[in-house]
């Protein structure tokens, strides 16, 4: 059975950083795509990032690009989001996908209907 559990929610502060780790079982992780999503109060959930099951890939909603990045430690089974200059309108919950085909990747893992397995989900508050 596939799990997905995230890691490394919080307060913090504007300005502040914080990682996020999803551990994943169940599949050969390193053959899957994988993705980060959020869903703030009365707001429909939202991409934030991807990577593709080749590393070297990665896609970023234009909200986050240049202070989010997401990694992968195929060997820990592991995905990351590192989190840096937060401000509160990233104030959400936020979730980690895994793609429901193995070895395919490409600018379609910003749709959430790439996914078939999501995470519980972990809280960001991010304070003013």
């Amino acid at each position: 059975q596939v799990q997905l559990v995230e890691s490394g929610g919080g307060l913090v502060q504007a300005g502040g950083s914080l990682r996020l780790s999803c551990a994943a079982s169940g599949r050969t992780f390193n053959k899957y795509s994988m993705g980060w999503f959020r869903q703030a109060p009365g707001k429909e959930r939202e991409f934030v990032a991807a990577i593709s099951y080749i590393s070297s890939i990665t896609y970023y909603a234009d909200s986050v690009k240049g202070r989010f990045t997401i990694s992968r430690d195929n060997a820990k089974t592991t995905l990351y989001l590192q989190m840096n200059s937060l401000n509160p309108e990233d104030t959400a919950v936020y979730y980690c996908a895994q793609s429901g085909q193995a070895n395919h990747g490409g600018s379609y893992l910003r749709g959430s209907d790439a996914y078939d397995r999501w995470g519980q989900g972990t809280q960001v508050t991010v304070s003013s």
